[in-house]
């Protein structure tokens, strides 16, 4: 075997080394690449065997798998192989593939193919040092932009279209809870499912949050939030017109999947137009929408659901009442979003991190130029003419011209969530572990003790109506009524060893209402419609019930003799509560969101000033100490005024800890990673209002003890985090 061919099969044996070595320190992904050209040039090598004319020339196979020829001209007479004939030196090797492989020449060996390979693949770490020193430049160079553009009437305008957005978040929360009084009836609710119905929203935003926050940091902030807006905008429209309640369910849990995405992204895109001396402050303004959303939908709810005029019907089968109207009105905001979005353009700082300059530039001589004409100086030039752009690693995607369109999306696609999810492991780099492990904690003990509380107070308001409605109930014994016409509301009675002869029970409403061991001859039932009505151990003689909706299942261990039951009503056969507890509701809600407005001034005011790790361990400690005044609140006045103030003092912990989020970590992970507090943000909600509602009317003492306990150890661990303050947007 002459010399040509030991260095065929050692570059062989090299091209099989690279793939292990680049495997080693690129991963899986791009060593499949170079897998794939190695084997492409072995084929090629053996095809050309085949076709030399010496019969002597037959190819064999080495014991390393390689292959040689016994006999053979040198193929690098000219310092090139067959593989490159025909080719320049900076050709391609083969089109659409990894170019990384080198060209093995005549003095090669098989271990100087494997050190050529680690000294040109050794460099994804160089890569990284070198992309990460291109951002630490870029975040200086572009707060050095943003103080000349200044801050003025383009971030003005953008602050109330994400407010648009941010409102419809906040809206979200709130409209299911308000639909329920009236909704529970329409779709005939067991209370599971009512129970259902509250948390789906929340397990939406979850997923949301998650993937939109994910996709913003690969596609764009302003594209996402349109997505994501788009979704919650069509599926809330439909959630108002479906009739089942699973069709309901999977609207709203898809409404909620779009509006997840609007907290990570707004903040986010927020940011990267504010200079470092405003982005506290402003952010904390930011905030205010989210309470105005929640005065919005309560404002809607008590002006449109208590109007049973505005509905109509069409037979039987499809039923459009007033609620549901409420519901088509709270996606306005969403959709007001989503057309103003239109007129804004994408971050800047999204551009330039993802290597397009000019772009970036043109967006941030438009911010610069807005807000020159808005005070008065048109005349000024915006003086950047280069922008620091961030490397960018080449995608090592094969999309050849024979491949069907479906299968490019399905490439596209999969691509993108490899794209995603390796990025989402990013946060927990050693670089970045310890403060994602911090800030998950801190977010999940925020989120626990805030919405479970938040949740806790209404029902804990509402056991409380039932209390005192229970110590308002009339007791009537052994009475006896003959020939008397009742035509008028009966409520909150009990009636126990009664005789009911020859009487009238005509067009009237039966609320709350209990007859026991009770003696029912010769009375006649017409038009009847009850609720928590019940009818234990009774006897009815020769009794006629018309069109009421006394079914069967409301008399227990009753006896019917010679009685009748003629045109039932139809419909739900389950017990709801009074219809005039929606009011409670409404203004519960309202006053409870109203509140957080002096905690949003406060903290928008002190943010810059006393740092955002001091606003958030402070807050949370006096949220912390407010806890236990909870043990006071004996009345319904005394929950509501709790309620307020822990709404009022929480809210400046929630400002600074959307403020941390954003400047914790740099332009190309900041959505994924606050995507990813915020979805735990929304898991922790699930289990704070399941553990919290569990305990309501038994004892005050364990959501007191859970609640400080999570915000006393949320305020700790905020400590230990690292101050942002006076810092550059990573």
């Amino acid at each position: 075997m002459d010399e040509g061919y030991r260095d065929r099969t050692a570059f062989i044996k090299g091209a099989k080394d690279i793939a292990k070595e680049v495997k080693r320190h690129a991963g899986k992904k791009v060593g499949r690449h170079v897998d794939k050209v190695a084997d492409e040039y072995t084929k090629r090598s053996y095809a050309r065997f085949e076709e030399e004319d010496d019969d002597d020339d037959y190819p064999q196979q080495a014991q390393d798998g390689s292959y040689y020829r016994s006999n053979s001209r040198a193929n690098d007479e000219e310092g090139h192989s067959d593989s490159t004939e025909g080719h320049d030196e900076d050709d391609e090797i083969y089109e659409g593939e990894y170019q990384g492989i080198p060209r093995a020449d005549s003095s090669g060996k098989a271990d100087g193919q494997a050190d050529q390979a680690q000294a040109q693949f050794r460099d994804l770490t160089q890569y990284e040092a070198e992309r990460r020193k291109d951002q630490e430049e870029l975040a200086q160079q572009y707060e050095t932009i943003l103080q000349e553009c200044g801050h003025g009437r383009f971030q003005w305008t953008l602050y109330f279209v994400l407010g648009l957005a941010l409102m419809a978040d906040g809206v979200e929360i709130f409209v299911v809870g308000f639909v329920l009084p009236s909704a529970e009836k329409d779709m005939c609710l067991s209370e599971p499912n009512k129970g259902m119905l509250g948390l789906i929203v929340y397990l939406g935003m979850m997923v949301g949050a998650f993937v939109w926050g994910g996709l913003a940091d690969r596609i764009g902030r302003r594209q996402t939030l349109l997505i994501s807006l788009s979704i919650n905008s069509v599926f809330a429209f439909f959630s108002s017109f479906v009739q089942g309640y699973s069709s309901f369910l999977f609207c709203r849990l898809l409404s909620g999947v779009g509006i997840g995405g609007s907290i990570p992204i707004v903040f986010s895109y927020y940011s990267e137009f504010l200079a470092q001396e405003k982005r506290g402050e402003h952010l904390s303004w930011l905030c205010m929408f989210w309470m105005i959303g929640g005065i919005y939908a309560a404002a809607m709810a008590w002006a449109i659901i208590p109007h049973y005029g505005w509905s109509f019907q069409m037979g039987s089968a499809y039923q459009f009442h007033s609620w549901r109207v409420f519901v088509l009105v709270c996606a306005f905001p969403a959709v007001a979003a989503i057309a103003a979005l239109n007129i804004m353009p994408e971050s800047p700082r999204f551009y330039l991190e993802n290597g397009k300059h000019d772009e970036g530039w043109m967006i941030l001589k438009q911010v610069h130029d807005t807000n020159m004409r808005a005070k008065g100086y048109p005349e000024r030039v915006f003086s950047v003419t280069t922008i620091k752009t961030v490397k960018q690693m080449n995608e090592l995607v094969d999309m050849g011209d024979s491949m069907a369109w479906h299968q490019k999306w399905r490439t596209k696609l999969s691509n993108l969530f490899h794209q995603v999810w390796s990025n989402f492991l990013t946060i927990f780099n050693p670089e970045f572990r310890r403060t994602t492990y911090m800030m998950m904690a801190v977010w999940f003990s925020m989120s626990f003790s805030y919405y479970g509380l938040t949740v806790w107070f209404p029902d804990m308001i509402k056991y409380l109506q039932k209390q005192e409605y229970s110590s308002r109930t009339k007791v009537f014994i052994k009475e006896k009524v003959e020939h008397v016409t009742f035509n008028f509301t009966l409520e909150n009675q009990v009636h126990r060893n009664g005789e009911f002869f020859n009487n009238k029970f005509l067009n009237l409403k039966m609320k709350s209402m209990v007859f026991e061991d009770s003696l029912f001859e010769e009375c006649y039932f017409e038009d009847i419609t009850s609720s928590n009505t019940l009818f234990k151990n009774c006897t009815f003689i020769s009794t006629l019930f018309y069109n009421t909706d006394l079914f069967k299942y409301r008399l227990i261990n009753s006896k019917l003799i010679n009685s009748t039951f003629l045109h039932n009503k139809e419909g739900c056969l389950l017990d709801f509560s009074d219809e005039n507890n929606a009011y409670m509701i409404y203004f519960v809600s309202f006053l409870g969101t109203l509140a957080v407005l002096p905690g949003n001034i406060v903290s928008a005011l002190l943010m810059d000033k006393i740092g955002r790790l001091r606003m958030l361990a402070g807050s949370s400690v006096i949220s912390c100490v407010s806890c236990f005044f909870l043990s006071f609140g004996n009345s319904e006045s005394a929950m509501i005024a709790l309620l307020c103030l822990f709404g009022g003092i929480s809210i400046a912990s929630w400002n600074a800890l959307d403020v941390l989020t954003v400047e914790l970590y740099p332009s190309d992970k900041r959505t994924t990673a606050f995507g990813f507090l915020n979805a735990l943000c929304k898991l922790a909600a699930v289990l704070g209002i399941s553990i919290f509602q569990s305990f309501v009317g038994i004892t005050k003492a364990v959501p007191i003890l859970f609640a400080s306990g999570a915000l006393a150890a949320g305020s700790f661990l905020a400590l230990k985090l690292p101050e942002t303050r006076g810092m550059v947007l990573q």
